[in-house]
Parts: C-alpha cells; sequence; structure tokens
C-alpha cells in the first residue's frame, strides 16, 4: 500500500480537452501480453490452422472400428487428443487477438475461421461417443482391461455416466453441425456490448472530463461523489435502455438455446444438464441458494450500516459499490500490485511464488483498457501457452489489486496442472477453479490487514472484504436464482421476454438488496448487461468457491506442511477426479453446508467489526 505518486493506466487528452482510452497501436508493449508462447506471429498461426483443417480428415479412418480392439480404441483418442491440443492453441490465440480490440475485423474474422472448422472437426469427430457407448459393456470392460487404454481409463468410464444422454452417430453429428449457429447469442452480445454500444463523457469528482466506458463504470462507481455515481449510473444503463429489446432477444435465445440442448440429450432441465459433467448434486445449487437466503437479513444489516455512514436517505443501486473510507490512499502501481500479491502467496512456496511474480513482471498480462478492448478481466490458460491474464488495471481501485489476485490464482492452477497431468486430465473445471481463485483473494486480505497501522485502514480492508464477499458470494447467488427461475420459467412455456426476464430481476433485487433498496426501471436492466448469462449456471460456482476457498485459506495458513501439499495436489489434479472429490481431498466437503454456514458467519463478524471500527 501506497500514498505516493501513482504511474496512472494509459490515456490520452484530446484537443477538446476530454480524457478518452488510447488507440491499441498506441499501447506500449510493456503493458501488453505476449502470445509468443502460442504463435510468434499470424503468419505462423495461419500455418498451423491450415495443417491442423487437413489434418480433421483423419478422423475418418477411425470411423466404425472403435470396439475392434483395445488399439484401434487408443489410438483414436490419441488421434482426438492431438488434435484438440493443436486446437486449443489456434482457437486460444485467436480469441486473445480479438479481445485486444473487438472492432479488429482481421481477428473477428481470424475467430470466425477457427469457430467454422471447430464446427467442423466436431462434427468429424461427433462418432467417437456413440460407438463407444455402443460397445457391449462386458466388451468395453475387456477392452479397459489392456494396457494400451490405461491413459483412457479415467475418460471411457467418464463417458459412460453419458450414456442415457447420448443420442445417435447422425443426430450426434446434427447437434455438433449446430455449434457454430448456437454461439449466436453470445456473440451478438459482446459485438453489442463491447463494439458498438458508444457512451458519453462525464466529469469525475475532481472535475475531470473522462469518457463512460465499460472499463471506467467501475471506477464512477467508486467516486465518494453521489452526484458523479447517479450520473454515471443514469447514462450508462441509458444506453442498456435503448437496446433493451435486443438485449432481451438476445439473452432469451440464450435461455432457449440451453433449453433445446438439455431436452435433446434427455435432460429433466437445462439446470440438471448444467449439473451433470461435474457429478455435482441439484442439492449442492439448492442449498447454496437456501443458506444464503436464510443469512440475507445479515446483508441487509450491512446496507443498513452503509446508509447510516454514507448519510443517504434512500438507497439505490449505484450506492451499493462505493467504498465507506477513500481507498484511494490505498493505490496500488502495477509494480506495487505484483508486489503485494506475490507476497501474501508466500504460504505457497517458493516455486509458486517465483514463477506467478515472473509472469505478472513480465508479459503473462495485458493490463490496462484501451479503445474496443474487451471489459473485465479473465485468466485464460492452455496446455503448452503461458496462462494469460486479461486486466483493466487502475492503480486507483483497490478491488482490482484483489482481481489480479483472484486472476493469478486461475493462472497458477492453470500452471501446475498442465506441468502434472497429461492433456486429456490437466484442464480443470470451472467448479474447482473459483476456489483456486479466490483462495488467493483471502490471502491477499490476511497479507494486507498485517501491513495495516491505523483503525481506519483496518476498516478499509473490512469493508472491501464485505464487499468481496457480498459481490462473490450474495451477489453470485442472486444471478444464480435468477439463472434457475428464468430457465424454469421457460421449461414453463413462459417465453423470455424482456418483461418476464426484468419482472424476475425486479423480484429478486428486492429479495436479496432489502426493504432499503430503492428499485427504478434502469435498475432491472442489470440484468441485461451481465456476460456469464450467456454460460448459464457458472456463477454459483464463484459462491461455492468463495466458501471453499475461506475454509481452505484457514486450512492452510494455520497448518502446517501436510495442509500445504494438500492444498498444492489439489491445484495439480487438474481434472483427474470429479470436483467434489477432488475439494474433499483438499480438505473441505462442499455437499454439506457447513463452508457456506462458515462463510456467512464470517460476514457477520465483519459487519459487527465494522460497525464498530465506524462509530
Amino acid at each position: 500500500m501506497t500514498s505516493a505518486s501513482v504511474k496512472k493506466k494509459p490515456k490520452t487528452k484530446q484537443s477538446d480537452g476530454v480524457e478518452r482510452l488510447p488507440k491499441r497501436s498506441a499501447v506500449s508493449k510493456r503493458d501488453t501480453w505476449d502470445l509468443e508462447s502460442l504463435f510468434p506471429n499470424d503468419e505462423a498461426w495461419e500455418k498451423a490452422f491450415k495443417k491442423w483443417e487437413k489434418q480433421i480428415a483423419g478422423f475418418a479412418q477411425f470411423r466404425g472400428k472403435l470396439g475392434l480392439s483395445a488399439k484401434s480404441l487408443a489410438e483414436c483418442l490419441q488421434f482426438d487428443a492431438d488434435l484438440d491440443r493443436v486446437a486449443e492453441r489456434i482457437g486460444t490465440y485467436s480469441f486473445l487477438k480479438t479481445t485486444e480490440d473487438s472492432a479488429d475485423a482481421t481477428y473477428q474474422r481470424m475467430k470466425g475461421r477457427f469457430m467454422g472448422v471447430a464446427s467442423r472437426a466436431g462434427q468429424e469427430a461427433s462418432f467417437i461417443r456413440p460407438e463407444i457407448l455402443a460397445i457391449p459393456p462386458k466388451q468395453l470392460d475387456k477392452l479397459l482391461a489392456d494396457k494400451q487404454l490405461a491413459p483412457w481409463r479415467l475418460a471411457i468410464e467418464r463417458l459412460v455416466r453419458f450414456r442415457p444422454h447420448t443420442l445417435s452417430t447422425d443426430e450426434e453429428r446434427l447437434l455438433a453441425m449446430q455449434t457454430e449457429m448456437a454461439q449466436t447469442s453470445d456473440q451478438t452480445f459482446h459485438q453489442l456490448h463491447d463494439a458498438d454500444m458508444k457512451f458519453p463523457v462525464i466529469k469525475d469528482e475532481k472535475g475531470r472530463q473522462v469518457e463512460l466506458s465499460h472499463g471506467t463504470y467501475s471506477r464512477f462507481m467508486d467516486s465518494p461523489d453521489r452526484g458523479v455515481r447517479q450520473e454515471a449510473y443514469e447514462k450508462y444503463y441509458g444506453r442498456f435502455a435503448e437496446n433493451k429489446h435486443t438485449l432481451a432477444a438476445t439473452l432469451g435465445g440464450s435461455i432457449q438455446k440451453d433449453i433445446y440442448y438439455a431436452k435433446a440429450r434427455r435432460y429433466e432441465s437445462a439446470l440438471q444438464g448444467a449439473l451433470f459433467a461435474d457429478k455435482v448434486p441439484m442439492s449442492v445449487y439448492d442449498n447454496l441458494i437456501a443458506t444464503v437466503s436464510d443469512h440475507l437479513p445479515t446483508l441487509h444489516r450491512y446496507y443498513a450500516l452503509r446508509n447510516k455512514v454514507l448519510k443517504l436517505k434512500k438507497f439505490s443501486l449505484y450506492d451499493q459499490y462505493v467504498p465507506l473510507l477513500p481507498e484511494s490512499k490505498l493505490k496500488h502501481t502495477w509494480d506495487e500490485a505484483v508486489e503485494a500479491v506475490t507476497a501474501s502467496l508466500a504460504p505457497l512456496g517458493a516455486e509458486y511464488t517465483k514463477v506467478l511474480g515472473a509472469g505478472l513482471r513480465g508479459r503473462w498480462c495485458d493490463r490496462y483498457p484501451n479503445q474496443g478492448k474487451q471489459s473485465g478481466a479473465f485468466s485464460c490458460g492452455t496446455f503448452d501457452g503461458d496462462p494469460y491474464i486479461l486486466m483493466n488495471y487502475q492503480a486507483e481501485v483497490l478491488d482490482h489489486v484483489f482481481t489480479l489476485a483472484h486472476e493469478a490464482g486461475h493462472s497458477m492452477h492453470s500452471y501446475y496442472s498442465a506441468k502434472n497431468q497429461p492433456f486429456q486430465y490437466y484442464n480443470y473445471t470451472i467448479f474447482v477453479a473459483e476456489v483456486a481463485s479466490t483462495f488467493n483473494e483471502q490471502l491477499l486480505m490476511r497479507h494486507l490487514l498485517t501491513k495495516v497501522k491505523n483503525d481506519e485502514d483496518r476498516a478499509i480492508l473490512i469493508n472491501r472484504e464485505l464487499d468481496g464477499i457480498r459481490g462473490t458470494i450474495f451477489r453470485q447467488t442472486m444471478f444464480a436464482d435468477f439463472e434457475k427461475r428464468t430457465h424454469a420459467t421457460a421449461e414453463a412455456g413462459e417465453p423470455p421476454t424482456l418483461q418476464s426476464l426484468t419482472s424476475i430481476y425486479r423480484e429478486l433485487l428486492a429479495k436479496y438488496l432489502g426493504p432499503a433498496l430503492t428499485i427504478d426501471d434502469l435498475s432491472v436492466l442489470e440484468c441485461l448487461r451481465i456476460p456469464h448469462f450467456y454460460r448459464a449456471f457458472y456463477v454459483y460456482k464463484y459462491a461455492t468457491g468463495l466458501s471453499a476457498a475461506i475454509a481452505l485459506a484457514e486450512r492452510v495458513t494455520s497448518g502446517g506442511k501436510r495442509e500445504l501439499e494438500e492444498y498444492l495436489g489439489f491445484l495439480k489434479g487438474g481434472c483427474s477426479k470429479f470436483p467434489l472429490e477432488l475439494l474433499k481431498d483438499a480438505g473441505v466437503d462442499m455437499e454439506k453446508p457447513a463452508p457456506v454456514e462458515a462463510a456467512m458467519k464470517r460476514f457477520g463478524k465483519l459487519v459487527d467489526e465494522l460497525g464498530k471500527l465506524l462509530k
């Protein structure tokens, strides 16, 4: 933490005096990621793409032969994995290039070409699943006894679980042909959201004219000036209001897509279909919503404290993020943020911090906002390349330091899994991914709390942790509740329209944010701007992940060598076991309510402490 001068994110000032984001071409290379671990340049990508495209025809040599011998089955699975491994590099490079500037037609075309060929590859490989499942159980057991299939035994056993949900060869081919078309809603949303939606210029609390964008919106929500927050909120959501029917149609299309595929594969519901692959019982999802719902009075008590400290007559959506104390005194330059993150993770050992520090100080990360850049943050790891991180870092936003720790958790999870598992078992599921990322946030908070020198700084950090739990457990559970309700409503025959979507969201805002919230017509449009809704039944994993992370952080920091090794073993596990099994090995059982209950109790204690500090 520092109160010294801070290196600002890149920005340019036009002749009209307005602060605007720089063009991609104006950003220093040092502040961008280096994708050379994937491909040194576009020409190398093109060469690999064309070679990969030609190799797809090789699937034909295995068609109709998978049940003949262990050798033929093993060779087919290896061929498929080898092509997937190449495709991962090709697809990741094209995707990352599109996020740099969504208006760049060159990389949009590159990504589109990849998606088209990937769809064709899926069609050509679509016989594998039904052919394996058509092998009589006794014959399959005999094949699996052969040592040639030892590397694939787990993969095949997992595949057999899908027997009731796998269609005929021709039907599987038809579904595979729909892959590219099925992305339409998601692609439409991102093009509208990241490329076509333009926002006006507004004045911040210091009177500076700043271009409103997805990247700067969170900065305005942190403003201590309520007038600035309100103007940013109204003008930001005003753009969503102008496009609300289009956005509702794209989200509705995504919901209908989920339901279609669930029905096609004979799942009872879209939710059941989404949980099946990870072998997560419906009870885990339902218990999360129920447990969090039981503790909503504590959240409402926190909002009451916010109202009291901020001296508000009414509580609006744009009042829930502003820090109760000025976080600006805890600014971090990029280098200071990297130092804080790596120092906080010292309990994970020298190898962890050395590898991570080199990546963050080097060019794993695309650091700052620029025109057309995808909003938010993410980590994108591959088996053969560096685990890249997209950030839109702003030194004056304390939350961005935690975001960096979060994405670094994903990246090191990718690093350890790729180093310790074969390709077919390295790619961990989202369920466990959110544990590795929020675990890092927990350790960062503990580290920063040891550095504070007064009650005000302690209150700042506790306020931040409360907002972290509120945003990651309460808010993401509200999103999970929204996804469950919207899909169930559509499955019952009610089409997902603008009116039905916003009506459900209005009810949830009232439930989760409590009686103090003033719900206006713009507030309900928030449901139209959440990118995760286009990957339905994903967000609940944020809430379960943080709950597990809180328990594991306590276990590792208060434990010894065994607890550390078990946690690192979890990071190295990839997908070599089902996620709930990996977490049990690490020390937490997510089929029981205890981890979520513990997180809720921690939230309550922090509310009490903050209330005392702010008296």
